[in-house]
């Protein structure tokens, strides 16, 4: 196969979530499928992190360009329309690094992307989070879901988030949405990989597991954070949500949370909304 083929990276969202809850998730991986079935674009590998994403894409650099813009456009439609937000990926940076099979470029990018949860300290293995790519190589696994096709365009529609009618034999996962296994480009990249003992090699020397070695990493996923907020500004102050404390109240937030959850200020900056400079100031207050 020749194809030019990159890596392509989103800045990380420092006040923000992507994605708050298992619901946001599967429409980002529906718009992969949307995206992969529409575009000229391969898609060799990806994963959907709480405040970025990354792919290794295949194609022309301006197809690449066009695939990660329209799949911005896309998740930050929906994600304006649940949360009433606007712009969040307006300003949200891309950067885009082109590879080359052959001199290992390829196989630390794909390693890269797939450690990703596993240096956020969310699996102990690539093939354990469910929001990408890392579960496809070397495993002979099959879908149990059903074909796309067997459903009416109108359900068809509810599970995509999108009018686009994808081929009649994309498999809907048993999770709700359409298994990577139907579109992303796995015999190529085992194909460069070659063995598993040597993806393996690339996973367990790539920087993001070198680096999660150093870390000291945060307890629990974003998600986990996110939701238990409502409950802690319920029984903490009796209010629905943080939007609702006022200044003294949502500092004794903050300090719940990296109580109870072991947070960094970088996550609870993420999960609150509230800025990084802002977190350290309230987690220095007495």
């Amino acid at each position: 196969m020749s194809v030019n083929i990159c890596l392509v990276t989103t800045d990380h969202l420092k006040d923000r979530l992507w994605f708050k809850d298992d619901d946001d998730f599967k429409v980002g991986m529906n718009y992969v499928a949307v995206l992969a079935a529409t575009t000229p674009v391969q898609v060799f590998a990806f994963v959907l992190m709480s405040n970025h994403v990354h792919f290794v894409l295949g194609r022309a650099y301006e197809d690449v360009v066009d695939f990660i813009t329209r799949f911005k456009q896309a998740y930050s439609n929906y994600f304006n329309r649940k949360y009433s937000s606007k712009e969040l990926l307006r300003n949200n940076s891309v950067n885009i690094q082109k590879l080359t099979v052959g001199n290992e470029s390829f196989e630390r990018a794909v390693a890269y992307v797939h450690m990703n949860p596993v240096a956020a300290n969310i699996c102990s293995h690539p093939a354990g989070y469910t929001w990408g790519t890392g579960s496809l190589l070397f495993n002979r696994i099959s879908s149990n879901g059903s074909r796309i096709g067997t459903f009416s365009k109108r359900a068809q529609a509810k599970i995509v988030h999108s009018r686009i009618l994808l081929p009649s034999d994309y498999i809907v996962d048993e999770k709700g949405f359409i298994s990577p296994l139907s579109y992303v480009q796995i015999q190529f990249v085992e194909s460069v990989f070659r063995t598993p003992s040597r993806m393996n090699y690339f996973l367990q020397n790539s920087s993001k597991s070198l680096n999660s070695k150093k870390q000291n990493l945060p307890t629990f996923k974003d998600q986990i954070v996110f939701s238990a907020m409502e409950d802690l500004c319920s029984s903490l102050f009796n209010k629905n949500n943080h939007s609702e404390l006022n200044q003294i109240q949502k500092t004794e937030l903050v300090k719940q949370i990296k109580r109870r959850f072991s947070a960094d200020p970088h996550q609870i900056s993420r999960v609150t909304g509230i800025p990084y400079e802002t977190i350290l100031q309230m987690l220095d207050t007495f």
